[in-house]
């Protein structure tokens, strides 16, 4: 079984433990608020049935955002999962909304406010408990799997806690003879619904529009970064949000002149290390800078080519027998101009003076070229 799937299942059984508890304690409130003329019950009621509607929500996007990446989502589905968050967070803003009107209708109504039946303290007390143990396993599982989605509902869960003592309170001291407090105990309840969607819009909207990870975060990432043998330097770290992961760039700064193969083995390193060291982080793209970029200007992008620069040496060593000697030239594009090194076969000169001389000729050569910052001249058995 995938990582994905397994993530899913998991994510789907808290849900259905959650569908199943709130279709119960929701048909148990709203009964109760009526048997009991307590609209304080019956409004956290109708908010346990909204928990039903999100819980569906998060069913339906877990299997979406759990979905392998593929060609036209490269980047995998992740991001279903935040658009259902806004989702749910839409529904609380409703269910408050109506929750508040409702209240305040009763509050400044002239008919007379009558008191709850005692029974209405009883289940609010059974909504209280089912509630925080409903919230406590939601956690659970969302901290194994890393959703944000299911996170978010597990906290919901937990907000249904706090309304449920509200309510608690708003009857007895309904029951105490100040019967406005059952109407306004729902009216608070509203309010808190109110809050915890906005603060699930406010969080879904900044990964919608590409907010990086936090200040402390980034320092961690950093510091991540700079303890991996080889890196000199780091800049444009940047960081996003997709579902319950997050995704990395970074421009790594190396010794100027090293192979291509050890640039790509410490930029393998650096990715390891940031996924192995931040559970959150899930892909890291790495680019590999010899030098800072503010070092490199419009006049860098205009120097010319390698295939460029070897037919002008070619040009310039025209009348020197170097050509069949010549092993390898590497070409290093640093401070706006190219630095060439030449190795060729120690077989073609017959000893060190020779050596000496035929490099000092190439050297002379290429002076006319301004783009070549120094040449070096190595050799080597072929």
């Amino acid at each position: 079984m995938s990582a994905l799937e397994q993530r899913y299942r998991l994510m789907r059984r808290a849900t259905l433990v959650a569908g199943a508890t709130n279709v119960v304690l929701a048909a148990v409130q709203l009964a109760g608020g009526l048997l009991a003329n307590s609209q304080a019950l019956i409004a956290d009621g109708l908010h346990t049935l909204s928990d039903l509607f999100g819980d569906a929500v998060v069913l339906l996007a877990s299997r979406q955002a759990t979905v392998a990446p593929d060609e036209a989502h490269p980047y995998g589905h992740g991001r279903i999962e935040t658009l259902a968050t806004v989702f749910v967070a839409l529904l609380l803003l409703a269910v408050a909304t109506g929750l508040v009107l409702e209240a305040a209708r009763r509050l400044f109504s002239a008919e007379p406010l009558a008191a709850p039946h005692p029974m209405a303290l009883l289940f609010a007390v059974v909504a209280i408990l089912a509630k925080e143990g409903l919230f406590r396993y939601t956690r659970r599982i969302a901290r194994r799997v890393r959703s944000d989605l299911l996170h978010a509902n597990a906290w919901h869960q937990r907000s249904d806690v706090a309304s449920s003592l509200v309510v608690l309170a708003g009857v007895a001291g309904a029951l105490a003879g100040l019967t406005y407090l059952d109407a306004l105990a729902a009216a608070i309840v509203g309010g808190m619904i109110a809050v915890i969607g906005l603060r699930l819009m406010r969080r879904s909207l900044a990964e919608l529009i590409d907010r990086g990870l936090g200040r402390a975060r980034l320092a961690t990432l950093r510091d991540t970064i700079r303890s991996v043998d080889g890196v000199h330097d780091l800049h444009l770290l940047r960081t996003r949000r997709m579902g319950g992961h997050a995704l990395v760039d970074v421009h790594v700064q190396l010794s100027p002149r090293i192979s291509v193969s050890e640039a790509h083995y410490i930029s393998e390193r650096v990715r390891a290390r940031l996924i192995a060291t931040d559970e959150e982080v899930s892909d890291v793209t790495v680019h590999v800078d010899p030098e800072a970029d503010d070092a490199m200007d419009e006049q860098t992008l205009l120097l010319p080519t390698r295939r460029q620069i070897l037919n002008a040496l070619d040009e310039s060593w025209q009348g020197i027998e170097v050509s069949a000697g010549v092993l390898r030239v590497d070409l290093h594009y640093l401070g706006g101009r190219v630095y060439v090194e030449v190795y060729l076969s120690a077989a073609i000169a017959a000893d060190s003076a020779a050596a000496q001389a035929l490099a000092h000729r190439l050297q002379q050569a290429v002076n006319k070229l301004s783009y070549v910052a120094d040449i070096g001249v190595w050799y080597s058995a072929p």
